[in-house]
């Protein structure tokens, strides 16, 4: 639904050249609800200003809905933008002189959409939708604040568009007020929608089903940022950089008992199974890891040999994403967290071993 190809954006000042975006390559899928995060100036909000097409990239294409943002004038995408997205922003930018029916049909008037007798209906169903039927005929300024971005969330479903583009939405409501906003997001992925939302909370994250961290204008890759939670952004973006790609067929091998490991491995795609072998040649399944899982950790901090062997599974390839012995050792001593985090899986998977050589 959405997809950035290579994307940069540049801004000259008399300071110099400055890069925002560094080359972003990003695919949302149909029904995704994806939160953009990242500190201050990271980048994130032009970003999403790339998929709007507020703004133009430096390089690099621009995708949504099949459908090249930057290849159109600038009056051809607004009438594609009011089509095809709808638009929350952080100070929910309703007209302060028209009622919340009325912000409501302003974008089907705009693209001349539904019969204009229709109109006024459904200004009414998404309003009652987002619980304000009673507050319709009200100008923005005698409703609340969670109420107007509530209205803000009509007013960008008001031509049923197939994206949804949120910039801060929770970012000047309560609590009990953000999380009614994200209720009717839930309801919108649900129903089809593709929701891209910008957001400094990392607590709404656990509401969405993808989480795209933006650092220094790069995205930090999704399996590295699962598998390490504590590392710092600018420690799983150093990370991102390294990585090498391994992929495996069905059935094969990727370590074998007693082999030297000088890799930390990551699953992105497939499934991974952990066996013993025992000298008649006997498998035994001690465990399967799943996406965004690792293994090899054992190995590296103990300095030994692999325990157990492992494999893709029978039924799919696997894709595994891996940093060296060297980068990984100097990970963890940075990060105490995360050799505490690893040590205690270190412990865990060890006695799963020994559990299962003793009862074979």
């Amino acid at each position: 639904m959405i997809e950035l190809q290579q994307v940069v954006k540049t801004f000259k000042n008399t300071a110099g050249v400055f890069r925002v975006l560094k080359g972003i390559d990003l695919t949302l899928t149909q029904g995704e609800f994806v939160a953009v995060v990242g500190k201050s100036g990271s980048g994130k909000s032009t970003l999403l200003n790339m998929v709007t097409g507020i703004d133009h990239p430096t390089g690099g294409q621009v995708i949504v809905n099949g459908v090249n943002v930057h290849n159109m004038n600038e009056s051809k995408r607004s009438l594609w933008r009011g089509n095809n997205l709808g638009i929350v922003f952080q100070f929910f930018q309703l007209l302060p002189m028209l009622t919340l029916q009325e912000n409501i049909m302003l974008p089907m008037d705009f693209v001349k959409k539904y019969d204009f007798d229709d109109r006024p209906k459904r200004a009414m169903d998404l309003l009652k939708m987002v619980g304000l039927e009673k507050q319709a005929h009200k100008l923005p300024a005698a409703v609340s604040t969670g109420q107007q971005q509530s209205a803000a969330i009509a007013r960008a479903l008001a031509t049923d568009p197939p994206v949804i583009a949120a910039d801060e939405p929770t970012g000047n409501l309560d609590s009990r007020s953000a999380e009614v906003i994200i209720d009717l997001f839930d309801n919108l992925v649900k129903n089809g929608k593709t929701i891209i939302m910008v957001t400094h909370d990392p607590s709404l994250t656990e509401r969405t089903s993808r989480t795209v961290i933006i650092s220094d204008g790069e995205i930090i890759n999704e399996t590295v940022a699962k598998c390490f939670v504590h590392l710092s952004h600018h420690q799983l973006l150093d990370i991102s950089r390294q990585l090498e790609t391994f992929n495996y067929p069905p059935g094969a091998t990727i370590l074998k008992q007693g082999q030297d490991v000088e890799h930390f491995f990551m699953i992105v795609r497939g499934e991974v199974e952990i066996n013993l072998v025992s000298d008649s040649g006997k498998i035994t399944t001690i465990t399967r890891l799943s996406p965004n899982q690792f293994f090899g950790e054992v190995e590296l901090l103990s300095g030994g040999q692999t325990i157990a062997n492992v494999r893709a599974s029978q039924v799919n390839p696997v894709e595994l994403l891996a940093i060296n012995r060297r980068t990984f050792l100097e990970l963890v001593k940075e990060s105490p967290l995360t050799g505490e985090a690893l040590g205690r899986i270190v412990r865990l998977r060890l006695a799963e071993n020994r559990s299962v050589r003793e009862t074979r």
